[in-house]
């Protein structure tokens, strides 16, 4: 299914302000919210794409990424069942952890029903962190797409405990001062009355529970330090420059915390003889005087690997031919772009006497000097604004 626009989600213009976004998306949320919505899955759906776009929007780096690439940008590395985006794959109890801040003290739990969901407590640890890694392409993997896999080095859950950081199930007991609600309310009285507030229980963090021994693997945190093999599916079209976004794929947070993101840097490879401008690609071909004079069929490099083209007599230094469709999609459209071929003509430095005397005696001739038309035409820099235009 094509997702939709982030902006047309959240219902904004695309030079909203962060506050403007905030405020959108909690009225989307609160719109489809599940408690509002209980059995109604098509509700729930909508509740998890605003979250989605509200997670790529909200984050100044993930925005520019979207405004440049659109979803490819932000999710194009997530697909492979990796759980990317929170329509791949997060749960519901994350997008409460991540983004129960917009709704302010009240948090989502508590917004629609008077007390947390079911579970008992928020019963996750803090989130961890985003973890950046550099991928390298070359040309033809940039232009049809690429599945790597490599290795990060990085927090992963504990095996030992499964992140609960206890060291059994009967080191973990409920929070007797939230009472396993991870909050704790407080009334005031003001001049205007009454008013009640809601705050994160100092005594577990908000997560409801306390452990009282601690996981001798891991040391109560919930993780270790590892390795994991992660694969990535990179869309065609990349630029140097992107950076990829999977979702849940960097650091473990503490104690069952949810993931953070994994944002991978896009590198180019060089080319040994292609030059990428854009989705176009450029080629120098170096052909000898002979070869331009009387025609002559060539083979050229391409992404792809070698295409055949017919230079015809009389060729000038300079000229550009144009192969369709030979250059790199677009990341976010059905153009592809063309490969531009200019030839140059190499000109002996070097000559025997036999070669000099015969150049001798053709330079006066009349078809080897510049006609008046010849003189009249375009530069160079002119033919490559009308190849572009």
């Amino acid at each position: 299914m094509t997702k939709r626009d982030y902006y047309e989600v959240l219902s904004v213009t695309k030079n909203a302000s962060g506050d403007e976004i905030k405020k959108a998306y909690r009225k989307v949320a609160m719109q489809f919210h599940p408690d509002r919505n209980q059995g109604n899955p098509a509700a729930e759906e909508k509740f998890k794409e605003a979250a989605e776009a509200y997670e790529v929007l909200s984050d100044g780096n993930k925005r520019a990424q979207y405004d440049r690439f659109g979803h490819a940008g932000v999710s194009g590395a997530a697909g492979g069942g990796q759980g990317g985006g929170f329509g791949g794959g997060m749960r519901m109890e994350d997008i409460f952890s991540n983004f129960g801040d917009v709704f302010g003290d009240e948090g989502f739990g508590s917004f629609f029903g008077g007390g947390q969901r079911s579970g008992g407590g928020r019963g996750r640890g803090s989130r961890g962190s985003n973890l950046r890694v550099k991928l390298k392409l070359n040309y033809a993997e940039i232009a049809n797409g690429a599945s790597k896999k490599i290795k990060v080095k990085k927090y992963i859950a504990c095996d030992t405990c499964g992140g609960s950081g206890a060291k059994d199930s009967n080191s973990v007991q409920t929070c007797n001062h939230c009472h396993g609600t991870g909050q704790v309310r407080k009334i005031a009285n003001t001049f205007l009355g009454q008013m009640q507030t809601v705050a994160t229980c100092p005594n577990c963090q908000g997560e409801g529970k306390i452990v009282t021994a601690k996981c001798n693997a891991c040391k109560g945190e919930g993780r270790v330090y590892g390795e994991e093999t992660i694969h990535i599916d990179v869309p065609a079209g990349v630029q140097e420059g992107m950076q990829l976004s999977m979702s849940g794929k960097g650091n473990m947070g503490e104690r069952g915390g949810t993931p953070g993101d994994l944002l991978i840097l896009i590198e180019e490879e060089k080319h040994p003889e292609l030059v990428r401008d854009g989705i176009d690609v450029h080629f120098v071909l170096h052909l000898t005087f002979p070869e331009v004079v009387l025609g002559t069929q060539v083979e050229v490099t391409t992404i792809d690997g070698k295409a055949k083209i017919k230079i015809p007599a009389g060729t000038q230094g300079g000229k550009i031919f144009r192969l369709k469709g030979k250059g790199f999609p677009e990341i976010n459209g059905y153009q592809r772009g063309d490969q531009l071929v200019q030839v140059k003509v190499w000109t002996p430095q070097m000559l025997s006497d036999e070669e000099q005397n015969a150049i001798e005696s053709l330079k006066d001739s009349l078809n080897f000097q510049p006609s008046e038309e010849v003189k009249k035409e375009k530069s160079f820099f002119e033919k490559i604004k009308d190849v572009f235009n």
